[in-house]
């Protein structure tokens, strides 16, 4: 149910009597667009506040009484007034106190005073209050009311949790620690800096340095798988991982998806994919994603994340799957779609600074970060490419650093096009980074490599992006318990008869099917899978045939 988001008006008198009839005359003309709020303890009207503040609500106007016994209607106000500073402060005064109202007015810069009783309250009342409230529309601005993540620009652990919620499609909003507002919400929830990140939610609720899994068990995400047993599941949820969700789930098998981080892979941190069939003028990876996961959804696939399989273990017809919880879940075949992903920079420094002005892939999350700064890029494929178009809109200037001669043999036509009709975009060809230099806080500047002449020189720069090489994410499988090539990707199909070496690690006496692993009902698809072509549409394609292997191994137990 959602949240009443209608401004708030607190009214506090210790006289129930008074109170009730100030309730009651609130109600009756400001109920349709304020939410009426009354106490008759000044302490209690206090933390209320405090708590409307955590849960982001607004207060619009307070209405107090003067003489109170925990304290006096002027000191409410005053310590009111810093939660809601825009708030209209209103004081309620018998005759005997029109001096200290008049005081007030200038030490807690009381808006009006009113003298009890007010009747009528359409002459005595109403009239002022809307004359106030009027006043304090004219300079409300509605606050964020999502998640708020407080941290530091350039702490890695804010960045991990800034590139999981987009990721993940959750929209946040980012409170730098050090700006005025962050300061302020540090104190309201009494947080140092050993506690950060924080991550605020809607509710007002905070965790304090979370696990993202800590963060996905909040927001009503599934970390558990909820059955024993699954006809197959799937490891990964990029464009190949989802589609065989997608097929496997509309075509009545029990299927459950575990991923490490978040749905879309590489594809889902692409600013634009504009050489997808059916989309001429291009989508983001973003909402291929978003797509694709209502699509998941909708035939009833359960999603497990973030959750890491750790280990595969082969018994009889069932493959038993160890989670990075020490949990087990049983299945009778797996779609290995891990995907790749970016590879380290061999850099001196980049270590150092990762997640401090370097990010591998994350142009979408932290280019708001690189406003009017000077980015560097370093890699020549596609998704460098909309990296650079992307952060080109935020940043002062981008250079893309890139070993050969220029983007030619690496990258679309159709991106190239696209870079060089952009003023703040510059490619340097034969370049690459030998060091990365800064203070303890963040990236100052590069050594750069000239490869032609062997020359070094150093630039300023503010962040650098890492978008090179494709190394697969198999370093968590077993030792020989699947046949990989000599980069890691997984052997499939008939490759695995390829040689008599290879031939010895198939066990059955049907060929293998055309995405299968050495291991029977073990499938691979997508960019792990060793000769793939490496593009959203045939890794969307691969997943698809995967569920088709997936009924025929079936069929056969």
């Amino acid at each position: 149910m959602a949240r009443d988001r209608k401004p708030i008006i607190l009214s506090v008198d210790d006289d129930q009597q008074v109170l009730r009839s100030l309730k009651r005359d609130l109600r009756n003309q400001y109920k349709d667009d304020y939410r009426i709020i009354s106490t008759d303890s000044a302490r209690e009207a206090l933390e209320a506040v405090q708590e409307l503040k955590k849960k982001g609500e607004v207060v619009a106007l307070y209405l107090s009484d003067q003489r109170m016994p925990e304290m006096l209607g002027v000191d409410f106000l005053e310590k009111a007034k810093p939660y809601f500073p825009l708030a209209k402060r209103v004081l309620l005064t018998a005759y005997s106190d029109t001096d200290a109202a008049i005081k007030a007015i200038n030490d807690v810069q009381l808006d009006y005073y009113l003298m009890k009783p007010w009747d009528p309250p359409e002459e005595q009342l109403f009239p002022v209050l809307d004359e106030l409230l009027e006043d304090w529309k004219l300079g409300y601005r509605p606050e964020f009311q999502g998640i708020r993540v407080v941290g530091y620009q350039y702490s890695p652990k804010s960045h991990n949790i800034k590139d999981w919620m987009a990721a993940n499609l959750l929209p946040y909003r980012w409170v730098d620690a050090r700006s005025p507002q962050g300061e302020e919400v540090m104190q309201l929830y009494t947080c140092g800096v050993k506690d950060l990140p924080l991550v605020i939610f809607e509710d007002g609720t905070s965790l304090a340095d979370p696990k993202l899994d800590a963060i996905a068990e909040k927001l009503g995400m599934s970390a558990t798988a909820s059955e024993d047993l699954y006809d197959v599941i799937i490891i990964g949820s990029g464009p190949s991982g989802m589609a065989a969700a997608v097929y496997g789930g509309s075509e009545g098998l029990h299927t459950l998806v575990v991923e490490k981080r978040a749905p879309g892979g590489q594809a889902g941190s692409s600013s634009r994919i504009e050489n997808y069939l059916g989309f001429p003028s291009g989508l983001s990876g973003s909402e291929l994603t978003r797509r694709a996961m209502a699509q998941t959804l909708r035939f009833g696939v359960e999603v497990v994340s973030p959750r890491e399989v750790t280990h595969i273990k082969i018994q009889d017809d069932y493959k038993i799957l160890t989670l990075d919880d020490d949990s087990q879940v049983k299945t009778k075949s797996v779609i290995l779609t891990t995907g790749v992903e970016y590879r380290k920079l061999p850099a001196e420094g980049a270590d150092k600074f990762n997640g401090a002005g370097v990010y591998y892939g994350a142009a979408m999350t932290e280019a708001k970060g690189c406003e009017n700064q000077n980015v560097f890029i370093v890699g020549g494929g596609n998704s460098a490419g909309q990296g650079a178009v992307y952060l080109s809109k935020f940043a002062s200037h981008v250079t893309i650093l890139v070993r050969k001669p220029d983007l030619t043999s690496s990258m679309s036509s159709y991106l190239i096009d696209q870079i060089d009709a952009i003023d703040n975009i510059t490619v340097q060809g034969f370049r690459e980074v030998v060091k990365v230099c800064g203070d303890d806080d963040h990236v100052q500047r590069l050594v750069l490599k000239n490869i032609e002449d062997e020359s070094t020189y150093e630039v300023e720069a503010d962040a650098l992006f890492i978008f090179i090489g494709a190394r697969p994410r198999t370093e968590w499988l077993e030792s020989g318990q699947i046949m990989t090539d000599k980069r890691g990707f997984i052997i499939t199909g008939p490759d695995l008869l390829a040689t008599a070496e290879r031939r010895k690690g198939w066990p059955l006496e049907r060929n293998p099917f055309l995405l299968e692993t050495c291991q029977p009902g073990i499938f691979a698809a997508g960019d792990v899978r060793s000769g793939a072509m490496n593009r959203v549409a045939s890794a969307v394609g691969e997943g698809a045939m995967a569920i088709k292997f997936v009924h025929a191994y079936l069929a056969e137990h």
